[in-house]
């Protein structure tokens, strides 16, 4: 059961000093926690330690970072599955959203060859491939889907977000991919996916961009607030967990 005078939070992946989101995660979450009115801790939890549900359950909401590849995919794909399975509320960034669509192609879909090509480049079926364009601090402007998590926490249609990545969600795959609970809620300009939330699920939300980095300027990210609240409240219902 969670502490019910803090959210706790695991932030899975391996951190780096030098990596801007990494900079701006701790700052996210602060910054959100002041907003919604809670004390909030978090952990870092490196990729090979993501493996191990007993330390996934102490937390109340599981952010899968920026900065793959990972020095262990399949514990990041571990902590993504726990968080799917027993509904704590997830946030994928970045390398995280690339990751939320490789776990449930292949845990949900049953895709076992799903890939992602920086790590696999001759994947016969890589889920995640380079964009057509990189996305290297870079800013675009997204399309929220009405009704969406997202559009919920940022309160409008469009926003305007920063990426430093060059992967994303295979074009060919997407009708495929997202036909089921998996949804995409935001789009670029070009219509290619840039945001997915699960539906049934309490919280489950990933994007290809980076929100974090807003609290870098002093600016709290909606989409982290959002989280953090379902965090608070996951951890006030006090679900067993295993």
């Amino acid at each position: 059961m969670g502490n019910q005078n803090a959210v706790h939070v695991a932030l899975v992946g391996d951190f780096d000093p030098s990596v801007t989101a990494h900079q701006a995660i701790p700052f996210a979450l602060n910054l959100a926690a002041e907003v919604e009115g809670l004390a909030i801790s978090f952990d870092w939890l490196p990729t090979p330690s993501a493996h191990d549900n007993t330390a996934l359950g102490r937390f109340d909401g599981i952010w899968c970072v920026p900065a793959s590849p990972y020095q262990n995919t399949d514990g990041a794909l571990n902590a993504i599955r726990y968080a799917r399975e027993h509904q704590v509320p997830f946030l994928g960034t970045c390398g995280g959203f690339q990751h939320a669509l490789i776990e449930y192609a292949r845990n949900v879909l049953g895709w076992a060859d799903a890939e992602h090509a920086e790590t696999a480049p001759d994947a016969p079926r890589a889920v995640i491939t380079p964009l057509s364009c990189a996305l290297v601090e870079k800013a675009d402007l997204i399309e929220l889907v009405s009704g969406s998590k997202i559009a919920q926490a940022y309160g409008v249609r469009q926003a305007t977000q920063t990426y430093h990545c060059r992967y994303g969600l295979n074009t060919d795959l997407v009708n495929e991919l997202l036909a089921g609970p998996l949804a995409a809620t935001g789009h670029d300009q070009t219509g290619d996916v840039r945001v997915v939330e699960l539906a049934g699920h309490p919280f489950f939300v990933a994007t290809l961009f980076q929100p974090e980095r807003a609290a870098l300027t002093g600016e709290t990210p909606p989409i982290v607030a959002a989280f953090v609240r379902a965090c608070a409240v996951y951890g006030l219902l006090g679900k067993s967990r295993c």
